[in-house]
């Protein structure tokens, strides 16, 4: 595997005895860690954009993998930095231990455990996927704090890993020292009740998912002393990401709802809700594969094609040999022939699509990066698309994507 070997990389080896030298620099700075399965871009972003109200934030690059992600960032440090506001990716074993060589959070996240990278490839399995990320809690220090998603029954487990505080958040009031009720999406985003402060909270991103981002990043801004005026004032500047749940034009006068970046069963089904919720003439659910599944991608894919036919969608398209589970458990919870759809791959996805969208239509476009589902807009555009891969090994977007030829 790639990481195995860049990790000793000459170059890269001495940017980290620089970047740790450089941190020890810089003991101003309180470090919040973000990881789990799905979210930790949108909450290392929601913390960040919240904290930057009161304090200023430095946090991890988007777009980067975490082994190069760390050193850059902390060279990046000034004296005037006062939070460090880290996402912490994790796929291959003792990652996490090289992460937290280089750093030594206060506060961790931990927003959710799904089996993605538990294949034989990354992690193994769900239970080393779970004790990796489990050494983040393991960490911190016993006045740190350990943000952790009740809702969640993997990461109420991992809670006993962690000898710091515990704060919990979700939409168990009982349970939760913050939670949500009565959240709502539309077009402009998700507006919500945050129940332990009894008042609404509006961001522009659209997921009623998007709710635990909100009570992450609200949690710890309210530890680290920012009024409930300056976490909403935050929150209100958080603007959705392309790919990850942004609203764009379609063809034939349709709308996207574009979430094809990352997918995971967790992260599909709360698309799918939120497709649901959203007003729309009908409703079209594009799915490609999840991967990176390991022994849970047949069942995970079945999952989703059961969560799909008891949502108010009007299509369900399935693109990939995995989702032939999904469209055939969707048929069998009540979903009619007419209704779902399988493709080999996303040339046959766009000519079912030619045939079946309409103007007014809103499309939500699904699933995991190397799947490369925007391949099936470009052809719905009118472009040609040299490529019926299912899965590619290129990580840039295909229209910037050298060895895939498209053309007008």
């Amino acid at each position: 595997m790639a990481k195995k070997t860049f990790w000793k990389q000459p170059l890269h080896q001495v940017r980290r005895l620089f970047a740790k030298q450089w941190l020890k620099l810089n003991p101003q700075v309180k470090i919040v860690a973000v990881t789990g399965s799905y979210g930790k871009t949108n909450i290392t972003r929601a913390i960040s954009q919240v904290l930057a109200e009161k304090y200023h934030v430095l946090q991890t690059d988007i777009n980067l993998d975490t082994i190069y992600n760390l050193p850059l960032t902390i060279l990046k440090l000034r004296t005037h930095h006062q939070v460090l506001v880290l996402e912490l990716g994790v796929d291959q074993p003792r990652e996490m231990d090289f992460h937290l060589d280089l750093v030594k959070p206060q506060i961790g996240v931990v927003t959710g455990i799904t089996p993605v990278h538990s294949d034989a490839e990354h992690l193994g399995s769900l239970k080393n996927l779970i004790a990796e990320k489990g050494k983040l809690l393991q960490a911190l220090p016993e006045n740190g704090w350990a943000i952790l998603n009740g809702d969640d029954l993997q990461v109420r487990k991992m809670a006993r890993l962690t000898k710091a505080r515990i704060l919990w958040y979700g939409s168990d009031e009982k349970n939760c020292e913050w939670w949500i009720k009565k959240a709502k999406v539309n077009f402009s985003g998700t507006e919500m009740i945050v129940g332990n402060k009894k008042d609404k909270v509006k961001t522009r991103l659209i997921g009623v998912h998007f709710a635990h981002t909100v009570l992450a990043a609200a949690a710890i801004g309210d530890k680290l002393g920012l009024s409930w005026t300056q976490i909403k004032r935050g929150l209100a500047k958080l603007r959705p990401l392309k790919g990850r749940m942004s609203l764009e034009r379609g063809p034939k006068g349709t709308m996207i709802l574009n979430d094809a970046l990352r997918a995971n069963p967790a992260s599909t089904v709360a698309g799918l809700e939120t497709l649901a919720a959203l007003p729309a003439k009908r409703k079209i659910a594009i799915l490609g594969e999840m991967g990176e599944l390991g022994n849970f991608a047949k069942r995970g894919h079945r999952q989703v094609g059961g969560k799909a036919a008891g949502l108010k969608i009007d299509y369900l398209l399935g693109v990939g040999p995995l989702h032939n589970y999904s469209v055939q458990v969707a048929l069998k919870k009540g979903m009619k022939k007419s209704q779902v759809f399988w493709a080999k791959d996303v040339q046959e996805a766009a000519q079912i699509l030619k045939k079946l969208i309409q103007p007014g239509d809103l499309l939500y476009l699904k699933g995991s990066l190397l799947r490369h589902l925007e391949r099936v807009i470009l052809l719905l555009q009118g472009k040609k698309v040299d490529c019926r891969l299912v899965v590619c090994d290129h990580y840039q977007l295909c229209p910037t994507c050298s060895d895939l030829r498209t053309s007008p």
